[in-house]
């Protein structure tokens, strides 16, 4: 494939978020454009400190929230309303924790006073270790044939949860191939003695992770006030015009709802002037604010701007305004040929799957646009370790704070994390970070979560619900771009990662838990009762999480054990509140981590007539939620008992198949 055509960039995108046919399944379809593009794809990087990197010995280092069901000022809705207001400062105002001090959440406190990230146990971080163990697992399996080549060389995966790292394990190698032949798929390794062992401080090239810091950058400057969200581009950049670009706004760059296709050939032109001119005649493909599309050429842009109005290199912005003062001595653009040895390698980059002819790129940016640039670009070319970037997680889930040291303000976080995509449901989208995805974040995705992903087979996700964090870095290009797609180890990960966040039972004890294996459905069915009158009522407690629409826990009544019926029912909130109707027997999406107490009244079954009830769950999409859980269920009326969990004779008459006992 020709790396220099729109079509196949757009094509090579596409199979980040369709998944192919790797092991396990997990790959997918996804929601959106996947946001992992280039001329053929690859990453960049950034100047600063040309010091070696030492190897890290031994290290000693130092918001369950609610949720959406429906109703209320969601986050979504928070951010529609917001926008209607426009500008920047109205956004600051509005939103929780604008008055940004040295007080704040809990913690956001403890950040302050300069606690940092350390290594614990799972226990420590309040996580199941048995779960944990499984995230290195599953991206242990993706060295392997995944189904035909290794899905990477190579893997670093870190997780933890508040101020614990409690999971940081490398596996695989970091360089493994010496080159590569197109014509015969077939590869030349290095010597055994040559090749590098993946390493827990392993620099990889971040790829489009890059974007994050980018628009961290961009809100800084909005916070200083030199920057205005709703502002048109071509007041920062007055050549930002013609074919419609003149309308363009920062915060569709930010959100790709720029109407700008995804990619342009930097790396063709031979001078930098020559380069500006192809983004300065770049016209709008739809009409800004119209579509999602996810685009290089926004943070291009971007940088551009920052570039413009603050005099400095975005390289050295970087370095200024972010991984100076949060520590992150790992991260940066352009490292220093001092890295190398602790690197890992990426492509074997020649024509026709690249659009340019560099051999083994190592230590060098993969991405070929921003090598054009010089390596350092908005969209790619960051490098950093897996510790760097739980920092910059541990920063944004503390309001923007880290060891004493603040980037951002709290309300300028909540706008990195705040939906202005509602207009296009699926592609929600922060300021820069992607958010509710389940396409490579799996189970860990929730109404609150954010992250990204990186070509050369890196990601990142966040979940302030659960204050944890996975980071993912793999060297999936390795040897060649065509051996893999989709996000089948960030997919597996995460769905295990997902599992360690326990769900304690309602009443103790262990629960009823559906799983959460992607297609697999299940019924829990009560034993046959008769009610002796109108006033009988199934209740239990409840707990959800599934995909929307792709997945559901669905009551239902029978009279005869073989033609099931809908059983509508409402559910209350364990934190309060109104009741929810369910008028058709069945929920779906996010519940908000918390658990409710479900109630049905039995009035179709009628007096003296026997009835069986059931609880049923689906899961028909690739993807999964958290899952569903279902604990202490009665069935009464006001003379008596007709079922109770709690009385052993009556649990023994439980029919489960695909349900299981659950504590966690």
């Amino acid at each position: 494939m020709a790396a220099d055509t729109g079509a196949e960039a757009v094509a090579e995108a596409d199979k980040e978020r369709t998944g192919g046919t790797e092991q396990g399944g997990t790959g997918g379809t996804g929601r959106g454009q996947p946001h992992e593009h280039g001329p053929a794809h690859g990453q960049g990087r950034d100047g600063g400190d040309a010091a070696e990197v030492p190897r890290r010995q031994g290290c000693g280092r130092e918001r369950e929230g609610g949720g959406e069901s429906g109703r209320g000022l969601t986050r979504r809705r928070l951010g529609a309303r917001l926008l209607a207001l426009g500008g920047v400062l109205v956004l600051h105002a509005a939103l929780p924790g604008a008055a940004a001090g040295a007080s704040g959440n809990p913690a956001e406190r403890r950040a302050l006073q300069g606690l940092r990230l350390r290594y614990g146990s799972a226990r420590q971080a309040g996580l199941l270790e048995k779960h944990l163990e499984g995230v290195a697992d599953e991206a242990r399996r993706f060295l392997g044939p995944s189904p035909e080549h290794p899905y990477y060389a190579g893997a670093v995966v870190l997780a933890g949860r508040g101020r614990t790292i409690a999971l940081h394990r490398a596996m695989g190698e970091a360089v493994r191939y010496a080159d590569y032949d197109g014509r015969t798929d077939r590869v030349r390794e290095f010597p055994a003695a040559e090749r590098i062992a993946m390493a827990e401080d392993t620099v990889f090239d971040l790829a489009s992770l890059t974007k994050l810091f980018t628009s961290v950058l961009a809100v800084q400057q909005m916070e200083r006030g030199h920057l205005e969200l709703e502002a048109p581009v071509r007041r920062y950049l007055p050549e930002f015009t013609g074919g419609g670009k003149e309308v363009i706004t920062v915060r569709q760059l930010l959100t790709h709802t720029s109407g700008l296709r995804s990619w342009a050939p930097f790396y063709k032109e031979s001078t930098r002037e020559g380069r500006l001119r192809l983004l300065w005649s770049v016209r709008p493909q739809e009409t800004p604010g119209t579509v999602y599309r996810y685009s290089d050429l926004n943070l291009i842009t971007l940088q551009l701007l920052l570039e413009q109005i603050t005099g400095r290199t975005l390289d050295v912005l970087l370095r200024d305004e972010i991984t100076a003062p949060l520590g992150m001595h790992r991260t940066r653009y352009n490292p220093p040929l001092s890295w190398r040895r602790v690197t890992a390698a990426t492509e074997v980059q020649r024509p026709p799957w690249s659009g340019l002819d560099r051999g083994l790129v190592w230590g060098e940016v993969h991405d070929e646009n921003a090598y054009a640039l010089g390596g350092v670009a908005g969209h790619a070319g960051v490098f950093g370790t897996a510790w760097d970037l739980a920092v910059l997680a541990r920063t944004l889930l503390d309001g923007g704070v880290y060891a004493g040291r603040r980037i951002l303000r709290p309300s300028s976080v909540e706008l990195l994390f705040t939906d202005y995509n509602t207009a296009f449901p699926g592609d929600d989208h922060g300021l820069g970070f992607e958010l509710y995805q389940h396409w490579y974040m799996g189970a860990m995705a929730t109404p609150h979560s954010a992250g990204h992903t990186g070509f050369t087979g890196t990601s990142l996700v966040l979940d302030p619900s659960t204050d944890s964090f996975l980071i993912l870095l793999g060297n999936s290009v390795h040897p060649v771009r065509t051996w893999r797609a989709g996000s089948a180890p960030r997919v597996a990960a995460g769905n295990r990662f997902a599992r360690a966040v326990p769900v304690r039972p309602r009443h103790g004890g262990a629960a009823w838990f559906s799983g959460i294996e992607p297609g697999a459905s299940g019924t829990l069915t009560l034993p046959p009762l008769t009610p002796a009158t109108a006033a009988a009522r199934l209740r239990c407690a409840l707990w959800w999480d599934t995909v929307p629409g792709e997945g559901a826990l669905h009551l239902e009544a029978s009279s005869d054990g073989e033609r099931w019926e809908p059983l509508p029912f409402s559910t209350l909130r364990s934190t309060g509140g109104a009741p929810e109707e369910w008028r058709r027997g069945s929920v779906s999406g996010w519940s908000g981590r918390i658990w409710h107490r479900l109630e049905a009244p039995l009035t179709a079954a009628g007096p003296g007539r026997e009835v069986r009830l059931r609880f049923r769950h689906t899961a028909t999409g690739r993807y999964v939620g958290r899952g569903i859980y279902v604990d202490a269920i009665r069935v009464s009326e006001p003379a008596r008992l007709l079922f109770s969990e709690d009385r052993p004779a009556d649990a023994a008459r439980l029919e489960a198949a695909g349900w299981t006992r659950s504590s966690d």
